[in-house]
């Protein structure tokens, strides 16, 4: 089939590549205007644009597909299909009937579970057990099209938003593949959602990543995984930012007051919680690289003779 892609980040950037190396043609790529990134705040191009002009495909960045101009343009590649894969602008009506068969989108999770801008941080951060991938035929509304195909994994206590999106992102690009070939032969048996059952995976915060040590230890838990590697949580110690990539929720009690560090060794820092104990393993103090809870405690001495307040201005 030809195809135009719609895309933006490195998730987005999986799936072209998938189509890339398929029987179907990508005619054209859309994907959001650059962006300043870094410390120089240098205009960079998405991961999809980078991937497309490495395959010399045409690239569109308009800043919104609602002017008649730009919907001529999209329609002269007479393409049987668009698909969408966390492009970042909304489709008009008038762009969703535009290709033969429609629009279809790659969404990070399993319908209607979580609906929006961030449903693999927010499958963690809730403490789902699975998540997945859905094939949707696109409609006007915010995830909220027909189910074409479903694909499920489990999410481990160890699963991080980067290992999740990781792996949801070559299994949606498995899955488009999958779900192109059953439209193609006109055997794709679309599902309704049932918008009871949905949720709104609302965009992440900054704000959000700061640590409540009232939380009970495997909620910080989820908190620490669903934040890695954007915005990462983070606490208070000595005044300043702490950040933590890395921890795990102890199966022990406490009755010291949460945030208060109760033993440190090579095995991490042990911070009482509202609920538990969450022991800390790789750590990053604000001007420093990340490191394993060892280093820190061996450069901070102090820690092993607990008390030490996290949280608290200085």
């Amino acid at each position: 089939m030809k195809i135009i892609f719609a895309g933006t980040p490195e998730f987005a950037a999986t799936a072209l590549q998938a189509l890339l190396d398929s029987e179907h043609e990508v005619c054209a790529v859309y994907t959001q205007p650059d962006r300043p990134a870094g410390r120089g705040r240098k205009l960079t191009a998405s991961a999809v644009k980078q991937l497309a002009l490495e395959h010399h495909l045409p690239v569109h960045q308009p800043v919104s597909l609602k002017s008649e101009d730009e919907q001529a343009l999209l329609q002269q590649y007479d393409a049987d299909i668009m698909v969408v894969v966390a492009y970042g602008l909304l489709l008009p009506r008038a762009v969703l009937e535009i290709p033969r068969l429609g629009c279809i989108n790659i969404h990070a999770s399993l319908l209607p579970r979580w609906r929006g801008a961030a449903p693999i941080q927010r499958a963690i951060q809730a403490g789902d057990s699975a998540t997945g991938v859905t094939i949707m035929q696109m409609d006007v509304g915010l995830d909220t099209g027909d189910m074409l195909l479903t694909v499920t994994t489990p999410i481990s206590d160890t699963d991080t938003a980067q290992s999740l999106h990781d792996r949801l992102a070559e299994l949606g690009s498995r899955a488009a593949i999958d779900a192109l070939e059953e439209l193609e032969n006109g055997r794709a048996r679309p599902i309704k959602q049932d918008d009871a059952q949905a949720n709104y995976a609302h965009k992440m915060e900054k704000a959000e990543a700061q640590i409540d040590w009232s939380q009970p230890a495997i909620v910080i838990d989820r908190l620490v995984r669903a934040f890695n590697p954007w915005p990462v949580a983070q606490t208070l110690f000595e005044g300043k930012t702490l950040r933590i990539w890395q921890a795990s929720a102890v199966n022990e009690s406490t009755s010291a007051t949460p945030g208060t560090i109760i033993s440190a060794d090579k095995q991490g820092i042990n911070v009482a919680t509202g609920d538990g104990i969450l022991r800390l393993l790789q750590i990053q103090k604000a001007g420093s690289k990340a490191m394993d809870a060892a280093a820190f405690v061996n450069g901070h001495p102090e820690l092993k003779q607990g008390d030490i307040k996290l949280g608290e201005e200085a």
